[in-house]
């Protein structure tokens, strides 16, 4: 699992309200990889499924569901490739912790390929130092997000 941190002078309940709208995550996507949400729910709860429009060299699409839920403090989802393809492709875990500090909030966004499918596994995990660096660009531009505007 690759975990990043950074310290955002914003309150738990902004970041999270961000996070919680997969119609913005386009906006704060350190890989540069997503394009829109495509159908699916407007604000994430637990069991939510949301799919994203993304781009990497071509266009595809990924199907997410919402697997772990504290409202202001803890969001992550799954993402695996649409229909059939789920179960050779995805798996992985985005997790976003977030905890109130005195002068600001902590995010933790997490990445977890322990799910991944067999299929994927090997190519994903080459992808680690690459996602590492995007997940830190991730909380850069959330920061920005939250606190520049």
């Amino acid at each position: 699992m690759e975990t990043v941190e950074r310290v955002v002078a914003a309150p738990a309940e902004a970041i999270f309200a961000l996070l919680a709208d997969p119609d913005r995550h386009h906006e704060f996507d350190g890989s540069g990889t997503v394009r829109s949400a495509s159908g699916g729910s407007r604000y994430l709860r637990l069991g939510s499924r949301f799919g994203m429009s993304m781009r990497a060299g071509v266009p595809y699409s990924m199907m997410n569901t919402v697997i772990e839920y504290e409202e202001g403090r803890l969001i992550a989802w799954q993402t695996r490739a649409p229909g059939v393809f789920g179960k050779l492709i995805g798996g992985r875990i985005w997790r976003f912790d977030l905890e109130p500090r005195p002068n600001g909030t902590l995010i933790s966004e997490s990445w977890d390929i322990s799910e991944e499918a067999a299929f994927s596994r090997p190519i994903v995990r080459r992808m680690a130092r690459g996602t590492r660096r995007n997940m830190a660009t991730t909380l850069e531009r959330i920061q920005k997000i939250v606190v520049d505007t």
